[in-house]
């Protein structure tokens, strides 16, 4: 699992593929798909101050946000210890539906 940092003409985004996850056992384990629309869901809970500096753009098999690379590096800092750990994302999944998130998987 590669999490990507992308420059295009100016324009930057974070992408990476779902499936193969480390924490994919632990999302399904939780009733959740683990897909883009999920990391989306649990990115926008997680870290709600980055996320709302943020586009999405994500796809069943593709997690993709869109911004200024700081925020992204700061993204990608924050989110690649949870999608390499089961536990972090079993925790994450717990408070979110303690507070009544609902994730779009």
């Amino acid at each position: 699992m590669t999490i990507s940092l992308h420059d295009v003409d100016g324009e930057h985004s974070l992408t990476w593929g779902t499936g193969g996850l480390a924490a994919d056992a632990a999302v399904a384990a939780a009733g959740h798909e683990p897909n883009g629309y999920f990391w989306e869901g649990l990115v926008q809970f997680a870290w709600p101050d980055i996320a709302e500096r943020l586009d999405f753009d994500s796809e069943a098999g593709m997690f993709c946000a869109v911004g200024s690379s700081s925020d992204l590096m700061e993204l990608k800092a924050a989110v690649e210890p949870v999608i390499t750990s089961p536990e972090a994302a079993r925790d994450i999944i717990a408070r979110a539906e303690t507070s009544g998130f609902e994730f779009d998987d």
